[in-house]
């Protein structure tokens, strides 16, 4: 299942965890935290109150038989029962009760733990529900994106020295072979979709060495991508006329044949080197038919974000990374993740990032879209919760490679993310292959 882990370890990234939600609801009011009825956000209030139910449902009472903290906790917080449009109209703790109940359950959890290291049962559910809950603080961070509320403050916020680094235009070839792709039982820990490891035979390809830029993107906007049937399939047509879209969603034109873009509350001018973000797959897909590009397949991206090639670089070797950057800097993380950069920086940036095959970035910045529909691996079979991934499967697409507010301690060049193809409100841009 999962690897054991020191109980200290366990109770760190819980506090952790918690301190980046107070972080995320800090200064805001009652009207705020429930926000108005859309289909891609929750009530804050809500949300907070599912997690505290997450915790407590498969920890406390799962694991150790526990009564219910909460007698109307599985009518209210259970997010796979409650219709996402009634999240609203029920009756919620009220939100200093929201935070005490989610308070009193990390409590009871962190005092289940002794000394030493934890149980592999507990190592792996006390992890997961913790990566439930980074999962929830990035949809916190994008939800007051999405809502215009003024930007987070967090405690570890550090911009890189190297955030306006520039272009990095270009391509790198990737030789053909066998890759492994999936999780092997060894992991520390994994997600029941990356179940199991197994062989795929690769084509050569061609990748960009980093995302498509706000510059690269503006072309096609400025072409009138956007009304240009021929672009688009017939999904995304129909969600281009239904939504009226003709430039990303956060864009504004200024007037003088340039633009500006929003972030959170304030106005900003559009960084030409930051790779786009907020486009869905739609969007991705269209610009990559006017560039007569395509998007990467999920084997494509992983096999550039973690193989390596042979040693005279023909043919993919059998070696699979850890992380793109390997294992040269010890621990570090060449990445921008964990919000310390509180948004998007340039494309050039983090070079010692590069993958074996000269990609940069695969970890952090943006999430990535694929071309490849989410799909169980041969060898899937669903996990404690067991609807975390096939409710969702074959109505989704694949995302890779985490954004600026993604946990570090969560996503990996395995880790896989799916969305639908309309969303563009979360963290997503994505990178471009030749046409073959």
């Amino acid at each position: 299942m999962t690897q054991p882990v020191a109980a200290s370890y366990l109770e760190e990234i819980m506090k952790d965890a918690h301190t980046r939600t107070l972080e995320l609801v800090a200064g805001l009011d009652e009207d705020q935290l429930m926000g108005p009825r859309l289909q891609i956000v929750n009530p804050l209030r809500w949300e907070i109150g599912h997690v505290a139910w997450f915790y407590e449902k498969f920890i406390l009472r799962d694991l150790y038989d526990q009564a219910p903290y909460h007698a109307l906790g599985d009518d209210i917080y259970d997010s796979i029962e409650i219709p996402h449009e009634v999240r609203w109209d029920l009756p919620l703790l009220r939100m200093n009760e929201t935070l005490a109940y989610i308070e009193t359950v990390l409590e009871r959890c962190i005092c289940r733990l002794g000394d030493g290291d934890a149980s592999e049962v507990d190592s792996y559910m006390y992890q997961f529900s913790t990566f439930h809950e980074d999962m929830h603080t990035e949809a916190y961070t994008y939800s007051r994106q999405t809502l215009g509320y003024p930007k987070p403050t967090f405690t570890n916020a550090a911009v890189p020295d190297d955030a306006e680094a520039g272009a990095h235009p270009g391509d790198v070839t990737i030789p053909g072979g066998t890759f492994l792709l999936g999780s092997t039982k060894d992991e520390a820990i994994l997600f029941d979709n990356e179940k199991w490891i197994y062989p795929v035979p690769v084509k050569p390809f061609e990748i960009a060495k980093a995302p498509v830029t706000n510059a690269e993107f503006q072309h096609f906007v400025d072409a009138k991508g956007y009304e240009i049937r021929e672009f688009w399939d017939e999904d995304g047509w129909d969600w281009c006329k239904r939504e009226d879209a003709v430039h990303p969603v956060y864009w504004q034109p200024t007037g003088e044949g340039d633009w500006s873009v929003k972030r959170f509350d304030t106005i900003e001018d559009l960084k030409p080197h930051q790779p786009i973000i907020h486009v869905n797959w739609y969007e991705a897909t269209a610009f990559c038919r006017w560039a007569k590009r395509r998007l990467p397949a999920e084997i494509e991206w992983e096999v550039a974000a973690l193989g390596e090639p042979n040693t005279d670089r023909t043919m993919l070797s059998e070696k699979k990374r850890d992380t793109p950057w390997h294992a040269t800097s010890g621990n570090c993380i060449h990445a921008n993740l964990d919000g310390s950069a509180l948004g998007v920086i340039d494309v050039a940036a983090f070079p010692q990032s590069d993958s074996a095959f000269g990609c940069r970035q695969m970890l952090g910045n943006i999430w990535e879209w694929t071309s490849t529909a989410f799909s169980p691996y041969p060898g899937f079979s669903p996990d404690a919760y067991k609807d975390y991934s096939q409710p969702v499967f074959y109505e989704t697409k694949v995302l890779r490679g985490g954004a600026w507010a993604t946990r570090s301690r969560v996503v990996n060049g395995r880790y896989r993310n799916f969305f639908t193809p309309d969303r563009r409100d979360v963290l997503a841009g994505f990178r471009t292959c030749v046409l073959p």
